[in-house]
């Protein structure tokens, strides 16, 4: 009979194609209730006497076409009839394969609700791959930059794939990585990305994904589909039509740090490093977001990749993002002014991240009737600006615990601690310790429960991992005894100045480039009259002496290359750029004050612009990772990394 995708129809082959024996045989093994998966069994009485059309009838009716078919391959498979099993497997695939994009549908919905805002476009271009010839010949911004959709990135072009591609998708911090790859499992799950392509896309959250304790390549396909009943045998027997995106290659290890206090190996990492070398699920397709500085940690991993770089907001963008942030159409106008008159606003904004930090800000200030009359000079000022904005008072009467220092002393010693031990995530115990109180920390920190079997947990983040590696550049000028370095900060210098010397051309790490920013003089100054806090000479020296070092050795600093392109070359990318599934959704919650200045969401569209309405289905018994991605305040990473 040919492959049909009718259950009934199949359920009746599979039923009539059984023997006289085989068939009773089948019959009795209904009544096992193990088979069922909680399904109210067939009583003998009703069993005895029915036909294979009239035994079909009764399974559809009692349990429905497609969990009719589920208890028929059980039974079969238990009786070892693979000719059958193999048959009717298809079928419950392509039944799990709808309800898979359901609960990914059903994922974004939850983050999203509440959010609006208008849709902004990110610019992609190709790269050679570091160490090859055409990327050691000619620095990027030099080269003629190519163009690229994501509709086209795992097309194999004029070189055909030897290989399943993989693809690295790069970016500074900000730059819109995660906002991406987000938008494009939600896309494969709208059918408007890769219809045909790929049967499964799985998102995988770096940093969330370490969080399992078991360390096997089945459980990641469990926690992907928040499901631990999902059909991982079938779906790996077409490995060809999977596509795992992996989002935060450079927070599952710190790469420019050995000296690093790494609690224990996790096992779940070492799954997702064999899966990049393709020991696991070979013929897979890949995606794999990073920052550049963790290039040299990723590319031994590679076989064969295609490079991809995210330069962030085109010159129109940013415009149209400044009016879906602001509801208010002339605090719009204002703020863009204030942006196009400075030029490092104006370049910061081509960062989508950093674009929501300036207008958080500047909202802020214009809520409370205060002149902006700041400067910025570099993208540390900016980041100085919006801490200072939303710090509480330091001379908090009546409120000791929300003193300024006090909550700018915790968010550094919990950031610090963080970077020291490779975490992003806390719980509210580490936000005790360090005497933190999250209720009144909506601007800097965001909430997430997450889900592994029956047990849910409140983890918290900082908004984005800029905003830590700020708070840990920090710690250094903060928390240090205004008598001497300490011990243990001294080791940390001495191991950042090792492991930033170890190679020429390569990005620094985002903490040390806002240490060196700090150390300048004037906004040294700026700092200490911010934070009403005195950086002692002893400190200073310390840290000028690092910082003459550093001038010997060539590093490129975050944002360099953004930063470092011809307007006009930008606009030429725009003309030639079609990224219409790039599209996402930046906005504020209207729902109260607090969340309306700190919120950055994303938001995407079906292919008609229309909002579908879903609801949202329970993909197995025990939905292991049911709201393992959801975040009451900001999303965690969706403020984009």
């Amino acid at each position: 009979m040919a492959q049909t995708h009718n259950p009934q129809e199949a359920l009746l082959w599979a039923l009539s194609d059984l023997d006289e024996k085989s068939f009773k045989l089948f019959k009795f093994h209904l009544r096992d209730r193990s088979l069922l998966e909680g399904k109210l069994p067939l009583a003998r009485g009703e069993l005895e006497g029915l036909s294979p059309v009239d035994l079909a009838s009764r399974l559809i009716s009692l349990y429905g076409a497609w969990e009719a078919v589920k208890v028929v391959l059980s039974v079969l498979r238990v009786m070892n009839l693979l000719e059958p099993v193999d048959w009717l497997s298809p079928i419950c695939l392509n039944d799990y394969r709808e309800k898979y994009r359901e609960h990914v549908r059903c994922l974004e919905e939850r983050q999203e609700g509440g959010i609006c805002g208008s849709y902004n476009q990110l610019l992609l271009v190709a790269k050679s791959s570091p160490g090859s010839p055409e990327s050691s010949a000619c620095p990027l911004p030099e080269q003629e930059l190519d163009s690229v959709s994501v509709e086209t990135l795992f097309d194999p072009g004029e070189k055909p794939y030897q290989a399943p591609p993989t693809v690295v998708l790069q970016g500074s911090a900000g730059t819109g990585k995660t906002t991406l790859a987000r938008k494009m499992v939600l896309d494969w799950a709208t059918g408007t990305l890769y219809p045909g392509r790929f049967d499964y896309v799985f998102y995988v959250s770096c940093r969330e994904v370490v969080l399992l304790q078991e360390g096997k390549p089945d459980q990641l396909l469990f926690w992907c589909c928040g499901d631990d009943q999902a059909p991982v045998k079938e779906m790996l027997r077409e490995e060809e039509r999977l596509l795992f995106i992996l989002d935060g290659f450079d927070e599952l290890q710190r790469p420019f740090a050995k000296g690093l206090k790494r609690l224990s190996p996790n096992p779940m990492e070492n799954v997702l490093h064999r899966l990049i070398r393709r020991e696991v699920f070979p013929r897979c397709s890949l995606l794999i977001t990073t920052r550049p500085v963790a290039l040299g940690n990723l590319e031994p991993l590679l076989k064969q990749s295609h490079h991809i770089h995210i330069l962030g907001f085109s010159e129109d963008e940013r415009r149209r993002y400044f009016s879906s942030y602001f509801t208010d159409e002339e605090q719009a106008r204002n703020a863009f002014d204030i942006v196009q008159g400075n030029d490092v606003l104006y370049k910061s904004c081509q960062i989508p991240g950093i674009c929501w930090v300036i207008c958080s800000w500047l909202k802020e200030q214009m809520e409370r009737g205060r002149e902006i009359s700041e400067t910025p000079s570099n993208g540390t000022d900016i980041f100085m600006a919006y801490v200072s904005t939303f710090l509480p008072p330091s001379d908090n009467a009546g409120c000791f615990e929300l003193t300024g220092h006090r909550v700018l002393s915790g968010l550094c010693s919990l950031a610090a601690e963080g970077i020291q031990h490779q975490r992003f995530m806390f719980e509210e115990a580490d936000l005790r310790k360090h005497n933190l109180d999250v209720t009144r920390l909506d601007a800097f920190l965001s909430s997430m429960c997450y889900q592994e079997g029956r047990d849910i947990k409140t983890f918290y983040t900082f908004r984005h991992i800029s905003f830590q590696e700020f708070f840990h550049a920090m710690s250094y000028l903060v928390l240090e005894d205004q008598s001497q370095l300490g011990k243990e900060s001294r080791r940390e210098l001495n191991r950042l100045l090792d492991e930033e010397g170890k190679a020429e051309n390569e990005e620094m790490t985002l903490s040390m480039q806002f240490l060196l920013d700090i150390l300048k003089k004037e906004t040294s100054s700026n700092f200490e009259l911010k934070f009403s806090l005195k950086i002692s000479p002893l400190v200073k020296q310390e840290w000028m002496h690092l910082k003459e070092q550093m001038k010997s050795i060539k590093h490129k600093g975050a944002w360099d290359l953004e930063f470092s392109l011809n307007p006009s070359k930008i606009r030429n990318l725009v003309k030639g750029v079609q990224i219409s599934d790039v599209s996402f959704k930046m906005g504020q919650s209207n729902k109260k004050k607090s969340q309306d200045r700190n919120s950055f969401s994303v938001k995407t569209i079906l292919s008609n612009g229309q909002k579908e309405k879903q609801k949202c289905p329970v993909v197995g018994k025990d939905n292991i990772a049911k709201t393992r991605k959801e975040a009451s305040n900001g999303k965690g990473r969706d403020t984009e990394k």
